[in-house]
């Protein structure tokens, strides 16, 4: 078996793999201050409440986009499994053609997001994140990554609207009825969940006219699939991207 950690911003996905299936999944939460020896027991808690053996992973790789917790997350790996994990990055081999003025500085989330989207479901295609960020990724028919457009994510959204006002409160992401709100909660609703969807369809319709064709549309993050049903374009959700980029990752590079 093939452990496969995402390092978010908010939360950590974990993903164990048979091959290419994947067994089972457990998010956990980003906490810079937690030690290799914390984020172990976490690990371990996960296998065992899943049913899967420690001694049975035979592989690991880790893609990050918080170097403070990439070094931590790989300790507690090998303490756990006595396994070097892959960490995607420069020097790792991934398959994808970037084209991006300084590869290096592409996030290891968005490569492996698309080295999956690439293989899933082809080019030209519009690679979509939605977590604490959101991303728009190209990538072009040569199936070359040509770059992405990066804003706030919905999360974002809502802890600046409910620290930045004195009035307007937290509020759980759920669609309202309406677009246009009749009380405070369902139209910050509306503003978080529609002027998103809108947002993504308008995004999309720049993309394409700049690039000059149609292109698949792929989305996946923890928002995806909150807000891509909602937009007028036709999106794949897929909520294992980036678990499943990592896993074809890992096996690029045995």
């Amino acid at each position: 078996m093939v452990l496969a950690i995402d390092i978010g911003n908010t939360h950590i996905v974990l993903g164990c793999f048979k091959e290419r299936e994947l067994l089972f999944t457990e998010l956990l939460s980003t906490v810079k201050s937690y030690s290799d020896l914390e984020y172990a027991s976490l690990l371990k808690s996960a296998l065992d409440f899943n049913d899967q053996s420690i001694e049975k992973i035979e592989g690991a790789i880790i893609s990050s986009v918080v170097p403070q917790l990439t070094g931590t997350i790989k300790k507690a790996v090998t303490r756990l499994t006595s396994i070097e994990p892959i960490i995607v990055g420069p020097g790792v081999k991934s398959g994808l053609k970037i084209k991006i003025d300084n590869p290096a500085q592409l996030g290891s989330d968005l490569v492996v997001s698309a080295v999956a989207g690439i293989k899933e479901y082809g080019v030209p295609q519009i690679n979509i994140y939605m977590g604490t960020a959101t991303a728009f990724s190209l990538i072009d028919k040569d199936k070359n990554f040509i770059g992405t457009s990066i804003g706030a994510g919905m999360g974002i959204e809502a802890e600046a609207l409910s620290s930045k006002t004195s009035q307007l409160p937290n509020i759980a992401f759920e669609t309202p009825k309406k677009v246009i709100g009749t009380n405070t909660i369902d139209s910050m609703k509306s503003g978080l969940i529609f002027q998103n969807a809108a947002l993504i369809d308008g995004m999309i319709d720049r993309i394409e006219e700049e690039y000059g064709e149609k292109c698949v549309l792929t989305a996946t993050g923890r928002y995806a699939s909150i807000v891509a049903p909602l937009c007028k374009h036709k999106i794949i959700i897929d909520e294992d991207m980036i678990l499943k980029g990592l896993i074809e990752v890992y096996y690029k590079n045995q």
